[in-house]
């Protein structure tokens, strides 16, 4: 799949690049947004946070069972689990990651992730830059 595959369908615009020197986020007020919203009936939701060219950092609620099928992307990315458990499927291995936990994923590989208990992830995702 495509790099947005993280990325749920909604009718909120994505961020706008960012054009600052710095951003910052209170991560539970923005959580609370994504529960709000009527998206999140789906049992899925998710904000992109932060947009560069070669950087993404997105946020992601996920109701108890809910999956983000088999995708993969072209840059590096890492899973932070912010509360909650997942399951992500990736490199031959199942990696069990709870509240505080941390998965980094090198670029192309295959990967799936599900939600043990309703979670919230950060995912990063970053792209070499031009010439590299």
């Amino acid at each position: 799949m495509a790099d947005t595959a993280h990325e749920v369908i909604h009718t909120r615009p994505h961020a706008a690049p960012a054009s600052t020197a710095f951003t910052e986020f209170d991560l539970p007020a923005e959580l609370s947004r994504l529960h709000e919203e009527t998206t999140w009936s789906s049992g899925q939701n998710a904000r992109t946070l932060v947009k560069y060219d070669t950087l993404r950092v997105v946020l992601v609620a996920l109701k108890a069972g809910k999956s983000l099928e088999t995708h993969r992307t072209e840059g590096r990315l890492s899973v932070q689990v912010l509360s909650g458990h997942v399951e992500i499927k990736a490199a031959g291995r199942t990696f069990n990651l709870r509240a505080g936990g941390l998965l980094a994923l090198d670029r192309n590989q295959s990967h799936d992730v599900r939600a043990l208990q309703e979670s919230a992830v950060l995912l990063t995702i970053a792209w070499p830059g031009e010439g590299r």
